[in-house]
């Protein structure tokens, strides 16, 4: 062991103490041997006296965020190797994720709170570069609950003030289909249900854009209205194999969940699909049901425009008549009647027509069918006199002075 005030490696006795870093340190002089050095670091007030503190007093109350911030920039950053986003997504969701860890609100929020956060900036940054991502893929690479999901992505949308780009239809559509295990061959997957990617994914945007068109997207949640129509399309593709098979099992063989209002959804659009059958002419001598009227959906897609037209109308049930079978009604002498005329041909909505005098209009399916009656109004009470007889009940509050009290429970007592 050296000598006390002696360099252990040359023995030289010229030691100087050196501040360094605000670390107090003992240095020889001769040859630079650090003979001994002070505490690892120091707080910031401590280092402007270059008083040495202990590592967990200087750093303890960092060392849990720090942590905290290594493990998501880490859980962002594998989020985006997963879904194989561009780099440049990557380094604005990690922005993202440093900037939200810095502000207060997220400082005390949960544990899970902080692992979803990360889930949030990458879907932040999809949506804002139109990266067509759904919040429930996300959830279901997390494992996270979508409520909960939703309340973190709103908290840092506020925090931060970002503007985040609603995702378009079109978009969701791809991106559901894309997840389906219907494209290639599969042990799970008979033969005659698979299906080519781009027949199905331009099927499925037409039926989804007739929905829109007839308001059976509007206010609702879009992915019933597109697993719906995903499976119409599929069914409308090769209809002998697969009118047996139902929207559950199709769901499964997919691979993706089966929304509860999905079956609602596929019977609105069934209906939709009806009232226009009924306009072509070359479906009249058939009577169609939900079943059958899927094997002519191109037909009915390809003329969308002028079957909404004539099937679905606000006008006057003769002149609807008239213009559904291509006459012009102010024309006098050109043939029977057009009630007679849809009898002939077998149309099966002809006589619903001649009954109800008017097609149904195309309006909203909360106004055909209303969930909730209104109820009528109570009727008001009659306005009051002043004239009206006090219940013996009521008159103790009216009295105020002792004198009155006592002469009213005289008046009682010879009553």
């Amino acid at each position: 062991m050296a000598a006390r005030g002696r360099c252990p490696e040359c023995g030289s006795g010229s030691l100087v103490e050196d501040a360094h870093y605000a670390q107090q340190q003992l240095v020889c002089a001769a040859c630079g041997c650090v003979v001994s050095e002070g505490l690892l670091t120091t707080t910031y007030t401590d280092e402007e006296h270059l008083r040495e503190v202990a590592y967990s007093q200087s750093t303890g109350q960092k060392e849990q965020l720090s942590r905290c911030l290594q493990r998501g920039i880490r859980r962002v950053q594998d989020l985006c190797k997963v879904l194989q986003l561009p780099a440049v997504f990557e380094e604005t969701a990690v922005s993202y994720f440093q900037r939200a860890l810095q502000l207060p609100a997220f400082h005390l929020v949960s544990l899970e709170k902080k692992e979803l956060l990360g889930g949030c900036c990458v879907f932040v940054t999809c949506r804002q570069h139109n990266w067509p991502l759904t919040m429930g893929t996300i959830c279901s690479l997390l494992y996270a609950k979508q409520d909960l999901f939703a309340s973190v992505y709103l908290s840092l949308q506020k925090e931060l003030g970002l503007s985040v780009p609603a995702l378009s239809l079109a978009d969701l559509v791809t991106t559901h289909l894309n997840s389906f295990r219907l494209f290639q061959p599969s042990a799970n997957v008979p033969a005659p249900f698979l299906e080519d990617r781009e027949k199905l994914l331009a099927r499925t945007m037409g039926l989804v854009e007739l929905a829109s068109e007839t308001w059976l997207v509007t206010g609702r949640h879009p992915v019933p209205v597109v697993t719906a129509a995903a499976f119409l399309a599929w069914q409308s593709l090769q209809p002998g194999p697969r009118l047996s098979c139902p929207l559950a099992r199709f769901c499964r063989l997919a691979g993706v969940d089966l929304p509860p209002p999905a079956h609602l959804r596929l019977k609105e659009l069934l209906e939709i699909l009806l009232g226009m059958a009924s306009q072509l002419s070359w479906l009249r001598a058939f009577r169609l049901d939900k079943k059958t009227v899927v094997k002519h959906v191109g037909d009915l897609l390809q003329h969308r425009v002028f079957l909404l037209k004539n099937a679905f109308s606000q006008q006057d049930g003769e002149e609807q008549q008239d213009t559904a079978l291509g006459q012009d009604p102010d024309s006098p002498g050109q043939g029977p009647p057009s009630s007679l005329v849809a009898q002939e041909q077998g149309c099966p909505s002809a006589g619903k027509r001649q009954r109800g005098g008017s097609l149904r209009p195309l309006l909203p399916p909360c106004l055909l069918r209303p969930r909730k009656r209104l109820r009528a109004a109570a009727p008001s009470a009659p306005a009051s006199t002043g004239d009206e007889p006090i219940s013996d009940s009521e008159i103790e509050q009216y009295l105020r002075s002792p004198e009155e009290v006592q002469a009213f429970r005289k008046a009682k007592g010879w009553l």
